[in-house]
This record gives structure tokens, sequence and C-alpha cells, in this order.
């Protein structure tokens, strides 16, 4: 957890595979805890191709049936189709858009939203533009991407800086965010 946060949470990110990789641990991570996942994500990125949305829209009844005998990953029936569908959903946005990043940061109109928190406590779990991606997602035919597994995303990607102010992080991230195009 201390490496992932000192090295990924809340860093922007603007290459669809990572965007993708987070869309579907995030979705994977629903009612579970992050460190369940993190100790997962190296199974993940095995059992589902490297996170390549071509390769797992193309997954089959099979292909579903051999991830559901996967221990190193979360065995859940709906949790695994979702990632499915959401790789087809994630090819038709980038149809549509170019990437999935032109998409995915319209939402914060193309920079981070930097929060100053100052203790955790203050942090949301949801929030207007979550709300407003959670839609609009659900609409394109995501799965697991209620408004607050997007937040979550949004965290994890550097759509929102959330680390507190007093957080060594908080200055980095926000000194070296830069605006979407």
């Amino acid at each position: 957890m201390i490496a992932y946060h000192d090295a990924e949470w809340g860093v922007p990110q603007h290459d669809d595979r990572v965007l993708f990789e987070f869309l579907i641990l995030e979705g994977a991570q629903a009612g579970l805890s992050w460190s369940t996942i993190l100790a997962k994500r190296e199974a993940y990125r095995r059992a589902f191709s490297n996170f390549n949305p071509k390769t797992i829209a193309r997954y089959d009844a099979n292909k579903t049936k051999q991830l559901m005998s996967n221990a190193g990953i979360v065995r859940n029936r709906l949790k695994i189709s979702a990632a499915v569908q959401n790789a087809r959903a994630f090819l038709a946005v980038q149809k549509e858009f170019g990437s999935f990043d032109a998409y995915i940061w319209q939402f914060v109109n193309g920079k981070p939203i930097v929060n100053e928190l100052r203790a955790s406590s203050q942090i949301q779990a949801r929030t207007e533009e979550s709300d407003k991606m959670s839609r609009d997602l659900l609409k394109r035919g995501f799965k697991f991407v209620g408004p607050t597994i997007c937040y979550a995303f949004m965290q994890a990607v550097g759509m929102v800086n959330d680390h507190l102010v007093g957080c060594y992080r908080y200055k980095e991230i926000a000194g070296n965010s830069k605006p979407y195009r």
C-alpha cells in the first residue's frame, strides 16, 4: 500500500491501457478492500491478458469458466463478466472519441481537481463529477461503475488529487499536474 501511495495513487494517467486496468480493478474492488486487489494485481494482469481490451473483448464462456477457477483473482461471475463487457464498451468509446483518455478526462474539464483536504474524514465517496461519469459509463454499457467506484477511479488515475495537504505527495502531484491537451 505504501509503494502504491508513493508511486501511483493520484498521479494523472493518460495511457489508455493503464486507465482500463484501473477501471477493471476498481470494479473488482467493490465490496472488498483495495489492499486485497493490490495483492491480486499481478494475477489480474496475467489472467486478463495484461488488460488488453481487444483481447478481453473476445473472451467467451470457456474463458469465463477458466477465470472462475483462478484463485489469484476475485472469482465473482458478475465482476468477471463486467470486465469483458467493459472491454467491449471501452473499445466503442475509443472508436468514438479517438481514445478513452479523451473521453474520461472530459468529466474534469481536462485537468485534475486539486482538493485541499486536511483530514481523511474530508475525503468524499462520490462527487457531482463521479455521478456524471457513472451515468454516462452506464449509458454506454459499462458495468460496476457506480458513482463511488468512479470516484475511486478518479482518485487512482489522478483526475482528483485527494492527498492530504500535509502529505508530501500532495504538492508533488499538484505541481506536476499538467492539464489534458
